[in-house]
């Protein structure tokens, strides 16, 4: 069967490690019609500011599938990076990270079986990238979390888990802190762990995770996060078997799969022959298998563990072995293949399921709008704006609740006032009996305000199926 899958080598290093991983897998018997586009450096270069051209995004919608070198985003010129692009283009929801401890790779964490996979979710948190000014002196990032991109991060790691045989999930989150947003994933993994009642399910805080992680990693199999703790931590555990030089990854999604090297395109040492191929080499394993080519996939991973086990390392290692570049490690890896590697026991893979109903909009919520917070801006008493927005709001349904600055309530004011910034969160709520904010209130009080203060923005204070649905400041 012959696959078609579209290769966008990369920037820097790129050409070099996904050539070697095209060689690879040409010599374990595997047809791949390869659609080689561009992306990143040039394109940015050419004036295209997401550095994707249209073309490169035809191939991989006609393809559904990608094998990606590292790419470079210049600074000074271009816009977001064209992996987050690529990533939010095709909506690849899911990134799978796996770290396993590998022969002949001395790190601290050699002797210990290490094996687990992180399961990121890949588009939403932080990493949208949703920022503002909040004042000159103020910014925000604004965390987006969603229950849908909940549901299907927590069952992708259920099914990841399934196809790999794996026996326990842990997803890892800080609800104790942003019970909101943090413990909306907490929320939906505890609903839908029932679901799969062959795998074992815990949840644990974020901190305490990376700490298990260093003191005791072979307790962990399978481990669902959010976008950005999912980042740091499949660092961590890339460094506990060896860098990023050996970490693959796949980004999944239902309208595409993109394979591609951890590291980044290392422009330093391009064009040397020097660079270790085996982030890339291993991404293609994960490619293999994600194609149904189970057989060839271990073969070419029983190559590369051979390889290591033999002591054979591009020039990034450290240690005392063998140091050959770039085209000899690709040549060992080659002649290794089919060489039984003693003690290596391969995991029986299946087909990860990607077509499970996402069923977040089963029921739909009831709300009401309670209250609002108008950011405002400017070096004020804290006593002063508290009192004049008392006094504009006296004749309205909807009165003043208190102030914060930078989470701290500081109107009605506490016995002691922290470090104080120019951006206050200002926050109304309806009065005693009033049931709901109306639209028209919320403009009335913006107006009134505007006659004396500078606002930035509003938040509406909602109640969720008759639950509070906003945090309260320290101290409120």
């Amino acid at each position: 069967m012959t696959h078609n899958v579209t290769l966008i080598k990369g920037d820097g290093v790129g050409p070099e490690v996904t050539e070697s991983a095209c060689r690879i897998i040409e010599a374990a018997g595997v047809d791949i019609a390869w659609d080689e586009c561009e992306a990143g450096k040039k394109s940015f270069e050419a004036g295209i500011s997401s550095g994707v051209p249209d073309a490169t995004v035809e191939s991989i919608i006609q393809n559904k599938v990608v094998l990606k070198g590292p790419l470079e985003t210049p600074v000074g010129y271009g816009g977001k990076s064209a992996n987050v692009t690529l990533r939010k283009l095709f909506e690849t929801y899911g990134n799978i990270r796996p770290a396993r401890t590998l022969p002949g790779v001395i790190t601290p964490f050699s002797d210990r079986d290490i094996d687990l996979v992180i399961i990121r979710e890949n588009v939403e948190d932080l990493y949208t990238g949703i920022e503002h000014m909040q004042s000159p002196n103020v910014a925000q990032c604004l965390k987006v979390i969603t229950r849908r991109g909940c549901e299907k991060i927590v069952r992708l790691a259920f099914e990841v888990a399934r196809a790999e045989g794996r026996k326990t999930v842990h997803c890892a989150t800080k609800a104790n802190i942003m019970k909101l947003s943090e413990g909306m994933l907490k929320r939906v993994f505890e609903e839908i762990a029932p679901e799969y009642p062959d795998i074992e399910s815990h949840h644990i805080i974020i901190d305490n995770c990376a700490h298990q992680l260093v003191i005791h990693p072979e307790q962990f199999d399978v481990i669902v996060t959010t976008n950005l703790n999912g980042d740091i931590l499949s660092d961590l555990c890339s460094g506990l078997v060896g860098g990023l030089g050996f970490a693959p990854s796949a980004n999944l999604g239902s309208q595409a799969a993109i394979f591609e090297a951890v590291h980044g395109s290392a422009p330093t040492i391009a064009g040397q022959n020097i660079v270790n191929p085996t982030s890339v080499i291993l991404s293609s394993v994960m490619m293999l298998r994600y194609l149904g080519e189970f057989d060839a996939a271990d073969k070419i991973e029983q190559a590369v563990y051979q390889t290591l086990k033999q002591g054979i390392f591009t020039a990034d290692v450290p240690g005392d072995h063998q140091k050959v570049t770039t085209t000899a490690f690709t040549d060992k890896v080659i002649d290794n293949m089919g060489i039984p590697l003693e003690g290596w026991a391969p995991r029986t893979y299946k087909a990860i399921d990607m077509d499970v109903p996402v069923e977040c909009s089963r029921r739909e919520p009831s709300y009401q709008e309670v209250g609002m917070d108008v950011m405002i801006r400017g070096s004020i008493d804290p006593r002063l704006l508290g009192q004049s927005l008392e006094a504009m709001t006296a004749d309205l349904d909807v009165a003043l609740h208190g102030i914060s600055n930078r989470g701290m309530q500081v109107y009605p004011q506490p016995a002691t006032l922290p470090d104080l910034v120019d951006s206050w969160q200002c926050r109304f709520k309806v009065r005693p009996g009033v049931r709901t904010l109306t639209a028209e209130q919320s403009l009335q009080i913006l107006a009134r305000i505007q006659e004396q203060f500078e606002w930035s923005h509003v938040e509406k204070l909602l109640e969720v199926d008759g639950d509070v649905a906003y945090t309260k400041a320290q101290g409120e």
